[in-house]
């Protein structure tokens, strides 16, 4: 079974009478343990597709499949059940919440999934280099700490997917080589 499946996705923009089509029957299929990269120019629809498949947002046609289960045309509540189970989100920026320290936000999703466990965190924050960081918040991090505690927020229930929209683009080549090594050892060990 896939991982997940996205089928003929349409999405389009309106500003008045314009209409922007961002995707034009994208369909993809990704099985466990494999690693798809998007590319392509600014505005070409990467981010939209990205948003699709982890049910940040609806496609106008089409729908994603998520283990088998429909993601698309869903309640928010119900595609937040499905991401809180399957899948990991990393996005651009806006990763962790400013309010709390490093250690709570990637409890956060834990507690949520129901999943919290401890060592885990601490588990999470030495793999992503961030051991001893536990109370700094996000605020107190360089740029380079922010993307591998986001990295570690999006991994913190195991998710089978992780969406992860331009991971390294803010991020020195050192910072770089970590979150790649660090995805593609998930990948060996099943994540898609």
């Amino acid at each position: 079974m896939a991982a997940i499946e996205a089928k003929e996705l349409y999405r389009f923009y309106h500003t008045g009478i314009e209409e922007t089509a961002a995707l034009r029957g994208v369909s993809l299929v990704v099985d466990p343990g494999e690693c798809v990269a998007l590319m392509g120019p600014s505005g070409s629809g990467k981010s939209t597709l990205l948003a699709c498949l982890a049910g940040l947002d609806d496609p106008d046609g089409g729908h994603v499949e998520v283990l088998g289960e429909r993601l698309s045309r869903r309640p928010e509540a119900a595609r937040a059940s499905i991401r809180s189970r399957h899948i990991g989100v990393l996005l651009q920026s806006a990763n962790l919440l400013e309010h709390l320290t490093i250690a709570d936000n990637i409890a956060l999703p834990m507690h949520l999934g129901g999943c919290y466990q401890r060592r885990t965190v601490d588990q999470l924050l030495d793999e992503v280099g961030l051991a001893g960081h536990h109370r700094a918040y996000p605020s107190q991090l360089s740029g380079g700490e922010v993307a591998r505690g986001g990295l570690a927020v999006a991994l913190a229930t195991s998710p089978a997917i992780l969406i992860a929209d331009e991971p390294t683009s803010e991020v020195d080549s050192e910072t770089e080589i970590l979150l790649l090594d660090h995805l593609a050892a998930r990948c060996k060990a099943g994540m898609a």
